[in-house]
């Protein structure tokens, strides 16, 4: 029988050994597979930044080739930095729509399926809806031919916003428009993410979310002594996420500083692997009852 999820790993996870240096970002395939044993990976396009410029894409024929030699399937890419797409000038929203396309041909070619967008804009709740929404619809146009999906992350601002986020993907109303739900991204102003007032209910808009979810980033930063995660209940949110009958990938993204990002990957895969074999066996038998 197949496993409940699969684990795959987000590049982000080693954001600091790789802007520090210490693994290209070539090399995260096989530091993947090697390491942890995991081998589907998500690509970051800024862990490229230090070693290619945005429009260089030459290195694209290697990074496939090794991926392909190790078996290592290449999901999604996540895109900052190109432009928002709910831009509430029409140029300005035009041109992120237009640097977002050569994201979607790069996946296209290593076989993933989707990019990771976000749904960044101005003015008030509804102007910004409205305006993420059409940004987005025009990269789904695009996507289209190509069989990719177009996932938005809660990443701050309203796109932090369950409900918000979830209105804005029914004004999208488009077959390659969909959300990769962070079970930590949450703060809807990172000015001020000491106050517990600037931060969603992080179970609430995972379930708004997911409704919508081709993809699920399961964030991590710090760990009891049990090796629970101290933040985030992993144990509701996968109940969350699985009630749902998602079936896909759950990608590991560690951001913790008490342990390297070596460990702190190991740790997230170490709870992810338990709670799937704890929640097995229940989510079986409903599927054999359903």
């Amino acid at each position: 029988m197949s496993p409940l999820f699969s684990i795959s790993l987000a590049q982000w996870s080693l954001h600091r050994m790789i802007f520090a240096g210490e693994l290209h970002p070539l090399d995260f395939p096989r530091f993947a597979k090697d390491t942890f044993g995991i081998d589907a990976v998500e690509f970051v396009n800024r862990c490229f930044k230090d070693h290619y410029a945005d429009d260089d894409l030459s290195y694209l024929p290697e990074l496939k080739q090794r991926c392909d030699d190790l078996g290592v399937k290449p999901l999604l890419y996540m895109i900052d930095r190109q432009g928002d797409l709910g831009d509430p000038d029409e140029s300005q929203r035009s041109q992120a729509v237009n640097n977002h396309r050569k994201w979607l041909e790069a996946v296209s070619y290593l076989g993933g399926h989707a990019i990771r967008v976000n749904a960044r804009s101005e003015g008030t709740r509804e102007e910004q809806a409205k305006l993420a929404a059409d940004g987005l619809r025009r990269l789904c146009e695009y996507a289209e031919p190509f069989g990719l999906s177009v996932l938005v992350e809660n990443h701050g601002g309203f796109s932090s916003d369950g409900a918000w986020l979830a209105g804005v993907m029914r004004a999208v109303d488009h077959p390659c428009c969909g959300t990769l739900p962070d079970f930590g991204n949450f703060c809807l102003d990172w000015n001020r993410r000491d106050d517990p007032e600037a931060w969603y209910d992080k179970y609430r808009g995972v379930e708004e979310l997911m409704p919508f979810a081709r993809a699920v980033s399961a964030k991590s930063n710090v760990f009891d002594e049990s090796g629970n995660e101290r933040i985030i209940d992993y144990e509701r949110m996968l109940r969350i996420v699985l009630g749902t009958g998602y079936r896909g990938y759950i990608g590991i993204e560690f951001e913790g500083e008490e342990l390297s990002e070596v460990d702190g990957i190991r740790e997230t895969q170490r709870l992810l692997e338990c709670l799937r074999d704890k929640l097995s066996p229940s989510f079986e038998a409903e599927a054999i009852r359903g």
